[in-house]
């Protein structure tokens, strides 16, 4: 394969920083039910990834896209939630699964109705989940999200890019 970086093209790119007040019935009325035994990191990923595929008039993401999110601190609140639960004494909580950045990536896949290649990178750059979540990406592209949950005074956030590669790279024989 070529080594020359591909040029990519923004098809959709949408910004919930914070979400509107309304953003978690707008989810339910997307999805036609309520989202449940998921946490608030996952249900911010969901809105966004679903709005974002809206955005860029998808009815589906195509099998061969990528789907990457990153976040600086993941679901934070889960996670301590989680851990005060288990210092309690309590058996494995789940609130401890909420946290799993797995099970989110699984539960925005299941939104979407979508199947394939999904990660979650933990990054305090966030320039650079994208720049490795491009490399390699095939025809298909890419939906790239970064979420986070409300942290002191920061609000909430949802931003989501669906890129597409302008030309295709070449194969060197």
């Amino acid at each position: 394969m070529s080594h020359a970086a591909t040029p990519w093209r923004t098809v959709a790119h949408i910004v919930a920083h914070p979400p509107p007040d309304d953003w978690r019935d707008a989810l339910a009325t997307r999805l036609g039910r309520r989202p449940r035994r998921v946490g608030l990191w996952t249900e911010l990923a969901m809105y966004g990834a679903l709005r974002c595929l809206d955005a860029a008039g998808e009815a589906v993401l195509p099998a061969g896209a990528r789907l990457r999110v990153t976040s600086r601190r993941g679901a934070w609140e889960a996670t301590r939630a989680g851990l005060a639960q288990l210092d309690a004494g309590l058996p494995m909580p789940f609130t401890f699964m909420q946290g799993q950045p797995a099970l989110m990536l699984a539960e925005v896949g299941r939104s979407l109705d979508w199947q394939g290649d999904a990660s979650f990178m933990l990054c305090r750059d966030l320039a650079r989940p994208l720049a490795l979540s491009q490399l390699g990406a095939g025809r298909d592209g890419l939906l790239f999200g970064v979420v986070e949950e409300t942290f002191g005074d920061v609000p909430p956030r949802s931003e989501w890019w669906r890129l597409v590669p302008t030309v295709q790279p070449a194969i060197e024989r």
